[in-house]
Formats: C-alpha cells, sequence, structure tokens
C-alpha cells in the first residue's frame, strides 16, 4: 500500500500532466492547426533529422508500437511527404527520406512550434523564465537521467550582458584580427544604443550559455518599419563547430520575420570566412563590398541582406 506522502506526489505529478498535455496541445485532433497530430508531427521531426531512416529505428527512437507507426508512415507517403526507396545492400529493408514537400512542411513546424515557445515564454518576466527553464531541465534530468544535456542553451540578455559583449569583441578581435580600440568603440556604441532605446516589440538580444558560460551573441535592431539590422554575431573559439552561429542567425531571421520586417541585413568583413559562409547558408545575399581601415588594418567591409 502507498504511503500517504507517495500518494500525494503522485496526484502532483498527474496534475502536471494534466497541464502540460493541455498546454501543448496533445487532447487536440490537430496540432498548431495543421492537418496532422502531435504524433504524426513528432515522426516528421525525426526523419527531418535523419537520412535513409527505417521504420525500426523511428520507432526505437520514438518508443512508437510498428503497427501504429507503419500507419502514421503510410499516411505520408499518400500525402507525398515521404519517399520510401529499397537499401542497396539489402533490398528487403526500405529507406526513408523526406521529399522536398516534406521536408518544408517539417520546417513549417518548427517554426510555428518556435513561435508558440516564445509566445509561452514572452509573458512571463525574466526571472520566471529562468525558473521555468531551470525547472524543465531538473525534470529531464530526472526522468532521463542518460539523456545527453544539450551543448548550449539561448536566452535573452539582462543586466551585464551587453558590458560582456563589448569586452569580449574587443578583446577577441584584438587577438585574432589584430583590430584596434576603434572596433571595441564602435561595440560599445552599438551596445549602448541598444540598451537605450530598446523595444522588446522590434529588437531583441541573445546569448548563447554553455554550462552556465556564455559563448555567443547576437543583436537584432530596427533599422526603419520595415528593415531589420543583425548586428555583433559572436562566438567564442571554445564553442565553435556546436552549430550556435547557425541558430543565433536561426533566431534572428525567426524574429524579424515574425515582426513583419520586410528585409534583414547585415553589414560584415570579408575576412569573416565562418561568419561570411553561415550567412550565406542562411540566404543572405551580397549587396555591396567597400574597402576601408577603419579598425587599424585594410579590411572590405560587405552589407548582406536577406529578403524576408
Amino acid at each position: 500500500m502507498a504511503k500517504p506522502e507517495q500518494s500525494e506526489r503522485a496526484q502532483t505529478v498527474r496534475r502536471f500532466n494534466r497541464l502540460y498535455t493541455q498546454r501543448i496541445g496533445l487532447l487536440q485532433r490537430s496540432y498548431l492547426d495543421g492537418d496532422y497530430s502531435l504524433s504524426h508531427v513528432r515522426v516528421l521531426y525525426e526523419l527531418a533529422q535523419r537520412r535513409d531512416a527505417t521504420a525500426s529505428s523511428l520507432g526505437a527512437a520514438l518508443g512508437l508500437d510498428l503497427g501504429y507507426l507503419s500507419r502514421i508512415l503510410k499516411r505520408f507517403e499518400r500525402d507525398k511527404l515521404v519517399v520510401r526507396t529499397r537499401a542497396s545492400r539489402d533490398a528487403r529493408q526500405a529507406l526513408l527520406n523526406l521529399s522536398a514537400r516534406g521536408r518544408a512542411l517539417a520546417a513549417h513546424y518548427q517554426e510555428r512550434a518556435g513561435q508558440e515557445a516564445h509566445k509561452l515564454i514572452d509573458q512571463m518576466s525574466e526571472s520566471e523564465q529562468q525558473r521555468l527553464v531551470q525547472a524543465m531541465s531538473a525534470i529531464e534530468t530526472l526522468l532521463e537521467p542518460t539523456a545527453q544535456a544539450p551543448a548550449f542553451v539561448l536566452r535573452p540578455h539582462r543586466a551585464g550582458d551587453l558590458g560582456f559583449i563589448v569586452y569580449r569583441h574587443g578583446a577577441l578581435y584584438a587577438q585574432e584580427y589584430g583590430w584596434g580600440e576603434a572596433f571595441e568603440a564602435l561595440v560599445a556604441e552599438i551596445a549602448a544604443r541598444f540598451l537605450r532605446n530598446y523595444d522588446a516589440r522590434y529588437e531583441r538580444c541573445w546569448i548563447a550559455e554553455r554550462s552556465s558560460e556564455i559563448v555567443g551573441s547576437v543583436l537584432v535592431t530596427r533599422q526603419s518599419k520595415t528593415v531589420a539590422q543583425l548586428r555583433l554575431l559572436l562566438v567564442e573559439p571554445s564553442a565553435r563547430g556546436l552549430g550556435i552561429g547557425r541558430c543565433l542567425i536561426d533566431e534572428c531571421v525567426r524574429f524579424a520575420r515574425n515582426t513583419g520586417y520586410r528585409k534583414l541585413t547585415l553589414w560584415t568583413n570579408d575576412n569573416l570566412h565562418a561568419a561570411r559562409h553561415l550567412y550565406e547558408a542562411a540566404g543572405f545575399q551580397l549587396l555591396e563590398s567597400k574597402e576601408h581601415s577603419d579598425f587599424g588594418v585594410k579590411l572590405t567591409g560587405q552589407t548582406w541582406t536577406l529578403p524576408l
């Protein structure tokens, strides 16, 4: 027979489950007002992360009954979201990949899910957001201790972050590129203007953290009613290769698009090769190049733009 305190704890767990399933739309027949259930979308997401998946590997990853999974995959095939091919080494094994239509739908659901998550936390204060994320991390760790912790997390800026951004830009670019104090002064001016005029409806700052240490940052600032600017993208050397830069850029693009901007621009220099590759991968196009020596060395400044 369960002890009284165990029964009370079990009731707390059940109460939380009821609240959570309602909030994420598990009780709805369709997810995010689309044509598919949450289970369908989870399978779609898993397929988007893999190449040449098999039904057995999907079932194991998601903990789904193979009969139920088979019905989901058959619907995806009817809807032309999934392409099934035979493995070259074993004709008995079917390989599953998303079609172009399937990838587009997966990206749509990803964007919508991000919007819903932002909608949930945007109504909370900074301290409430931190408490929520910490509580969720604790639940995840307790329920699945062997789960791999995320390589990094993104959060909004808080007191002191912009000063740290100025410091790291000044120190890192002096060390890696020999840029002088004029560059640090420019970063300080951008940071001061951002803080002085900050309006969360139109501007944002994201901080990337790894093991509670800041390892990356970026800003979106307002140029006009229709144009936003991506500024001060930085990833620490110790955290490069983890996808932080790409994730920060994606957040900027998503925010600018959802805010109603028609164009996102940025200014960089041609010797920042890694950053330029990220901008190109995100769809930015080179608009203008101009030589300058503002930071004590000869450089070619570049203006890039992304229609939204």
